[in-house]
Parts: C-alpha cells; sequence; structure tokens
C-alpha cells in the first residue's frame, strides 16, 4: 500500500455558493444557525471530521459571506456561475484542489446542518485509494456528505451540469459506490424554503 492510502489528504469541499431562491434570496451561507452563519458551522463540521485543506466555493453575495463569516484557514473560490446551479459550484471546487496533492475531495453542503463531524469521520474512513467513491447513507438512500477519489474528479466535473451536482456521476458509478450508515448520527435534510428554516437554532 502507497503511503498516500495510509495517511491520505482528503480535502474538504464545502458547496456554499446558492442564493436561496425559495427563501426570498437569502443566501444560505448566511442563514443564522447557534449564532453564526451557517457556512462556519459546515466549515467546523469538515475540519473537526478530519478534512483538510479546506476549500469553500461562494457564489451568491461572495463578499458580504467573506465580510460577515470567519473563513480563515480555508481557501476561498468565487462561483461567478453559481446560478447555473449545484454542478457549476461542484466544477469549481474540484478545480480548486489542482496542485494541492488531495488524494480525494469530500464534498459538503452548506445547508444540511443536521450532519455532523462524525458523520463526516466516517465517510473519509471509507477511503481507499485515489479512485475511492463513498457516500453516507441514510436509511439505505445515499446522501451527503460525499467522498471523490481524485482520479474520480475529472469525469465528475464533467457530468456536473445544472443543479444535479455528482448526482449523474454517482448514478453511473453505483455499483462503485461505498455507502457508509449515517442515520445514527446525523439527519439530511436541507434548508430550502421558508418552512425548514424553523429547524435552526
Amino acid at each position: 500500500m502507497a503511503p498516500t492510502d495510509e495517511n491520505p489528504v482528503v480535502a474538504g469541499v464545502l458547496l456554499a455558493a446558492g442564493g436561496g431562491r425559495r427563501l426570498g434570496g437569502r443566501p444560505k451561507a448566511l442563514l443564522g444557525h447557534r449564532g453564526r452563519p451557517l457556512v462556519e458551522h459546515a466549515v467546523r463540521t469538515l475540519r473537526d471530521g478530519g478534512c483538510g485543506p479546506l476549500h469553500v466555493v461562494l457564489g451568491a453575495a461572495a463578499d458580504e459571506v467573506r465580510s460577515r463569516a470567519s473563513l480563515e484557514g480555508c481557501a476561498v473560490t468565487v462561483n461567478t456561475e453559481w446560478e447555473e446551479g449545484m454542478g457549476s459550484s461542484l466544477r469549481t471546487g474540484l478545480a480548486s484542489l489542482a496542485g494541492t496533492g488531495a488524494d480525494a475531495a469530500l464534498v459538503l453542503l452548506v445547508d444540511q446542518p443536521g450532519i455532523g463531524a462524525e458523520a463526516v469521520a466516517r465517510v473519509r474512513a471509507a477511503y481507499t485509494s485515489r479512485a475511492a467513491l463513498a457516500a453516507a447513507s441514510y436509511g439505505g438512500e445515499r446522501g451527503h456528505p460525499v467522498l471523490l477519489g481524485a482520479d474520480r474528479w475529472a469525469e465528475a466535473a464533467a457530468t456536473a451540469v445544472g443543479d444535479r451536482g455528482a448526482r449523474a456521476y454517482l448514478r453511473a458509478h453505483r455499483d462503485a459506490i461505498t455507502l457508509v450508515e449515517c442515520s445514527d448520527v446525523a439527519q439530511a435534510f436541507d434548508i430550502d424554503t421558508a418552512e425548514d428554516l424553523a429547524r435552526l437554532e
């Protein structure tokens, strides 16, 4: 086994570019949760789950997010095409890892505060090689976070269009995915609508 497989560099990639269209145009990264912007909680989740380096993809209100949120220690990239959907943010995030030497990317969405460090650590531990492909599952249903070995980035990015992110790629390679059950330690709800805001603390 190569040394990189024994102690892999698993970068955390946080997709935080959404404009919150169904939330009246409130950028999801800046939604308040436990007194701080949601983006800060997600960064801490990745860090506490053992990921690093940390790459954050911003989009809607990027300048305001930078000024209001504490993102020290993160490489911040702005997806200027964020309105195209999550696919463009995934492409931006994976592209930002070029030259970092990372062996894998663990992708987390900013609007899923019910997913904490323990779920991230479990999925990170599913790394086996630069061809690894793993995802958290909830009652057997695939969800986030998702781990993409570096050998898979180019193809995953090429298929990331619209608001589907890596969904098409994962569907095409479902037999290769290691599912990591996380329903005992995390809740995979999204903050998408005004009703969902009640889930924030």
